[in-house]
């Protein structure tokens, strides 16, 4: 378990280091800017995808033990699909913007 928690910190240093490096002296902007606006996206759609996944699964679970109460699951079910969805839209409207 140790490992794969190093695993990931050192994953997660190495993708935000282009970000760092990503404007030019000059104001301008390099092509790691564009690089890192990729695995930023990337990364956000990639974990929402993740996160809705898991959040239908346990609806369907919650559906199988208890019928009856369909109607309050698929309200919440909907309500958290739409927070997660907004997250990635976020994350594209931003780095729409920055790239502009």
């Amino acid at each position: 378990m140790r490992k794969l928690q190093y695993l990931f910190m050192t994953a997660a240093a190495l993708l935000l280091a282009p970000a760092a490096f990503a404007q030019t002296a000059e104001g301008g902007k390099s092509g790691l800017f564009y690089i890192a606006a990729g695995l930023g996206m990337a990364l956000a759609a990639g974990l929402c995808g993740l996160a809705q996944g898991k959040a239908t699964a346990s609806a369907a679970e919650a559906l199988a033990r208890n019928p009856g109460a369909r109607p309050g699951i698929f309200t919440f079910l909907i309500l958290g699909l739409a927070f997660i969805e907004s997250l990635a839209l976020f994350t594209f409207v931003i780095i729409f913007l920055k790239v502009q």
